[in-house]
């Protein structure tokens, strides 16, 4: 399984990390707005889904720019930067690494000169026939360098290679939306896809909708998202999902739909546990109400006798809320959060690792002192933070510890977009409940249901993704040497060598200069 590097505001122990998110998109059709600025603001409220790198890539409907770097939206962006990307089309990345190595020339939107202009790429998911797509990648004709390689090692970079590369029997090189219907139908795997030329807005999604994606309406123009939180921070409202296996295109004629695959759909039930924002709706159902139904389920299937709930904040408060519902135990803030430890490039020192958890969470021993407590979360993964916790409140002073999970045994990695653990490290993998239980020092600890947890979504139990919980993919797999964080990052996967100054080869098309400009 891939692992990377990054780490979200889930992970509570310097070098245990919780469930990682692979990215997120945003993209806007707007002439006359200032779409750079707008880009900015919705990677901002996608910036929960990748803190590794962002990018934004801007067209004037001439040429392409961009602009990206490590860190997190804040870090790479300011006024000088954002008032440099002048145009009309916009696509916004903020990425988590699971495929390629966390570096400079993985970031997003990843850019290729084509034989009609440029293509600037934005990708959330994850690949499972990366070596496929190398191959076809090599095999492409390269007049006029248009297929040399770049330093970038990720499936990301892959499909835009294979989209600005393409020609038709004749070898006339064809438009980027000429491309699309050859290319998407070979690409396996879970992918949002949110792209651009110089003069049109793409949006596509994988036949199974694994990761949502959806499109808005601003008065002048259209937004694409992976999230519809991020449509209602820069205004636009709600139209719809893009729809599992479709492409949307969107250019001064207006709006147009294909479909390159039948729509198969299985959507990823841990965006409504933990992945998207509580205020997001995938698929007509809200992500807060999902969670907090969880809770009234998990109290229905687990009861116990306690004195007070309280959640892991901020990712297990709305279902602590749905389980106090539910219970009639009193809901209680046992936990304050300290907002400002995030993500840092700072290296965890040993006095660091001794603090562990109170560096992100400080018990109100004058509110748990004495009590018997239903502690709840969205997860467990390794169950070194919970571990952590438990030690933490009894040391504050409760009485009892009693664990309540929303969400099933994680026991399978999943391939598709979460960076979870390898097997071996999922602690679910191999162990009872009651012997994790007793892992963690808990009183008792209590997972809910698979069929109580897609209950609470709405969802039709064979429209979603449940593989991290099951073990169904819903697709076949390769075989797992061929399956990998860095498979690209040798050069048996078609990756070029690195010219002397660091960065691979790349003819100057339209904007092709400006497109690997370092901030």
């Amino acid at each position: 399984m891939p692992r990377g590097d990054g780490r979200l505001s889930h992970d509570l122990l310097p070098g245990e990390k919780g469930p990682q998110d692979a990215c997120g998109v945003f993209g806007v059709w707007a002439p006359g707005e200032e779409v750079a600025k707008l880009t900015y603001f919705g990677l901002y409220a996608l910036q929960h889904r990748g803190q590794e790198s962002a990018g934004i890539a801007v067209s004037n409907g001439s040429q392409i720019l961009v602009f990206k770097d490590m860190g997190l939206v804040s870090q790479v962006f300011d006024e000088t930067s954002l008032g440099s990307l002048q145009g009309h089309i916009a696509v916004g990345h903020a990425r988590y690494s699971t495929t390629g190595a966390s570096v400079w020339e993985n970031a997003q939107p990843t850019f290729r000169a084509t034989a009609h202009g440029s293509i600037a790429l934005g990708h959330n998911g994850n690949l499972v026939n990366t070596a496929e797509l190398a191959d076809l990648v090599a095999a492409l004709p390269r007049e006029g360098g248009r297929a040399t390689q770049v330093a970038a090692t990720n499936d990301t970079d892959l499909v835009t290679a294979l989209l600005a590369g393409q020609v038709d029997e004749d070898g006339k090189p064809l438009t980027v939306e000429e491309a699309t219907p050859r290319v998407l139908p070979q690409v396996k795997g879970a992918f949002s896809l949110c792209f651009m030329d110089e003069h049109t807005l793409y949006a596509a999604r994988d036949p199974q909708g694994i990761r949502p994606l959806v499109l808005g309406r601003l008065e002048r123009g259209w937004v694409v998202a992976s999230e519809t939180a991020a449509l209602d921070i820069c205004g636009a409202s709600f139209i719809r999902e893009i729809e599992p296996g479709e492409m949307v295109a969107i250019d001064e004629n207006g709006l147009r739909s294909t479909r390159f695959a039948e729509a198969r759909p299985k959507g990823c039930v841990f965006e409504y546990v933990y992945l998207a924002r509580p205020d997001t709706d995938i698929a007509g159902r809200n992500v807060y109400l999902s969670r907090v139904e969880m809770g009234r389920k998990l109290a229905a299937e687990a009861p116990a006798e306690a004195d007070l709930v309280i959640a892991t904040p901020e990712s297990g408060t709305p279902a602590a809320v749905g389980y106090a519902e539910a219970s009639g135990i009193p809901y209680g803030s046992g936990l304050v959060k300290n907002s400002y430890v995030g993500r840092t490039f700072i290296q965890p020192s040993q006095t660091i690792r001794q603090l562990g958890i109170r560096l992100k969470l400080n018990p109100l021993k004058e509110v748990i002192r004495g009590k018997r407590l239903v502690v709840v979360d969205d997860s467990i993964v390794r169950g070194n933070t919970q571990r952590a916790l438990v030690r933490m409140l009894r040391e504050a002073g409760a009485e009892e510890i009693h664990i309540r999970i929303s969400s099933p045994p994680i026991k399978w990695p999943c391939f598709f977009g979460i960076d979870f653990a390898t097997r071996a490290e999922l602690i679910a993998n191999g162990l009872t409940v009651d012997e994790i239980g007793k892992s963690l020092g808990a009183d008792s600890l209590a997972y809910i249901s698979i069929d109580g947890m897609i209950e609470a979504t709405t969802i039709a139990k064979p429209n979603l993704c449940r593989a991290c919980f099951d073990g169904e993919y819903p697709m076949e797999l390769p075989d797992p040497e061929l399956l990998g964080k860095h498979l690209l990052e040798s050069e048996t996967a078609g990756v070029a060598k690195p010219d002397l100054d660091g960065v691979g080869t790349l003819t100057a098309g339209v904007g092709g200069a400006d497109a690997l400009r370092r901030p």
